[in-house]
């Protein structure tokens, strides 16, 4: 009895951590069909920034030009990361709609800003929405304020810090994650990656790894960009 105690423990702490094969779907989730994908190439539903897969975080996707193509990331913190810290040039920004999932011009659509849905890279969610009526729908449903998409670009720099230090802090153990996953279930390669989504992209190519759901994914995607 103790050993299966035991062993009963151990699987439920290992999915706990890693999630199940059909991991539970968050507010900010649709399936890849319902999905968007306005950049291009291998690694495309990736965020070039942290390497998210976007449907799984698809409400709070953001997009825009870069050099005449398009980058899409997961979230407003990754749009912020990419243009304050990496000095992107970013045209023509554009955001999912949360009513009707499709993309518009970020800087004419409503944010609802702290609502109790949960934020993707920030402890602050923020959605956004064409109409100012689904903004304050939501808002009154779900809490927050509704903004304009400076004044939300706003919130997100001065979080940016402290929503940056807890993300380092989860990757730190993903990381570990990642490399004891790696070891025990995936075929080994000497590649250098220049992106977490490149290494994710990577992976799936070549089939690297087997039975990897998303998160797991994840945690091999940012060992491999991140090891010596």
């Amino acid at each position: 009895m103790k050993i299966f105690i035991t062993l009963f423990t151990s699987l439920l702490f290992t999915a706990l951590l890693f999630g199940s094969d059909t991991e539970m779907k968050m507010f900010q989730s649709v399936s890849p069909q319902k999905a968007t994908l306005l950049q291009k190439g291998k690694e495309k539903i990736f965020c070039p920034v942290c390497g998210m897969n976007l449907p799984m975080f698809y409400k709070t996707n953001h997009a825009a030009n870069v050099k005449g193509e398009e980058k899409q990331y997961c979230s407003l913190h990754c749009l912020v990361e990419d243009k304050e810290l990496n000095h992107t040039n970013l045209k023509n920004i554009k955001v999912v709609d949360t009513a009707s999932l499709e993309f518009i011009d970020a800087k004419t659509a409503h944010y609802v800003v702290g609502s109790r849905k949960k934020g993707t890279m920030s402890m602050l969610s923020k959605y956004a929405f064409k109409k100012l009526a689904d903004a304050k729908a939501f808002a009154e449903k779900n809490g927050g304020t509704v903004m304009s998409f400076e004044e939300a670009y706003a919130e997100a720099k001065k979080d940016f810090a402290n929503d940056s230090r807890m993300i380092a802090k989860k990757q730190t153990m993903m990381i570990k994650k990642g490399a004891m996953i790696y070891k025990n279930m995936c075929k080994k390669t000497e590649q250098k990656f220049d992106s977490v989504a490149q290494a994710k992209a990577f992976v799936k190519e070549h089939k690297l790894c087997s039975h990897l759901n998303g998160k797991k994914l994840q945690a091999v995607g940012l060992y491999l960009y991140n090891r010596k």
